[in-house]
């Protein structure tokens, strides 16, 4: 009877372990709002990248963690994405005139269509493109983030 009562507890234990450990690995996803203000054109569509690495930001759209392309309606727009693990992220969107869902350049690398990127840093001759930690934010809950479209570099 002293055997019966040791694996019923092993039972027990091993069960209680594994939906523990489900428990834990389940992390509860999260919804990013993604809102655009200083649109200046009423066609063509705004390209939102969402990165949750260093890899690839914010040019690469081989390493995104979710995108979405939305056709322009206004000045500002809004966009949700769902199911995202908690932790950090950096976005950055394209305003998409000729529709190849890419930021075009000139020649000395200036954008030639409007962009924007999460926490809004500086974007000059001087700074460059900024990195995924200047633009990086913590989803750590619905979390909602407001890009400024610039059609220009910073002075």
């Amino acid at each position: 009877m002293l055997q019966i009562s040791k694996l019923t507890a092993l039972i027990i234990a091993t069960l209680a372990s594994i939906t523990s450990s489900q428990i834990v690995n389940a992390l509860p996803t999260q919804t990013l709002t993604v809102v655009v203000n200083g649109i200046n054109n009423k066609k063509g569509q705004i390209c939102i990248g969402v990165y949750d690495r260093e890899k690839g930001f914010p040019s690469s759209t081989s390493n995104l963690a979710d995108s979405a392309c939305v056709n322009i309606t206004g000045n500002t727009l809004k966009h949700k994405f769902f199911g995202l693990k908690p932790g950090n992220y950096a976005v950055a969107i394209v305003d998409d005139q000729n529709g190849d869902r890419k930021l075009n350049k000139d020649f000395f690398g200036i954008p030639t269509e409007g962009f924007g990127i999460s926490n809004n840093p500086i974007v000059s001759i001087q700074t460059g493109t900024p990195d995924f930690g200047k633009a990086k934010f913590l989803l750590d809950k619905n979390t909602t983030i407001n890009i400024t479209v610039k059609y220009s570099l910073d002075p």
